[in-house]
């Protein structure tokens, strides 16, 4: 068997896994059934987490934090000021785009790693030629 090659893992498909509701809820239930290596920004963690204490409450926002816990092989990359300067640059690259800090970390770090594999439902994702999940 092939060696799985990391991918980067944005916000929306944690939500599209954790979310019963979500239009792309069973994609991601398959994805994450046999996940290969994944990476993730923090500001990821942080905004998944966000979302879910919004959406619904307390209760549902920790379980996100126990699945992140859970969740095999995964990295988290830091968001420091060295970080920051990175996202900040890809931010810039593309102005002219509705890019969060987080989805211009994430093009940072998928540059930074030469991943082209990203499970997402944002298009933002693959400015900078990463292939999504969609």
């Amino acid at each position: 068997m092939a060696k799985k090659t990391d991918c980067y893992l944005d916000t929306s498909a944690l939500i599209a896994f954790l979310d019963r509701s979500d239009s792309f809820h069973a994609l991601f239930r398959r994805l994450f059934s046999e996940p290969p290596p994944l990476v993730v920004s923090a500001l990821v963690i942080a905004e998944g987490h966000g979302w879910f204490l919004r959406r619904y409450d307390q209760r549902r926002a920790v379980q996100f934090l126990a699945f992140i816990d859970a969740l095999p092989g995964l990295t988290i990359r830091a968001f420091d000021a060295a970080e920051l300067a990175k996202a900040s640059r890809v931010g810039k690259k593309f102005a002219d785009q509705n890019l969060t800090l987080a989805d211009a970390h994430g093009l940072a770090i998928m540059h930074e790693l030469r991943t082209t594999a990203c499970w997402s439902t944002d298009r933002h994702l693959a400015l900078d030629g990463a292939r999504l999940v969609v």
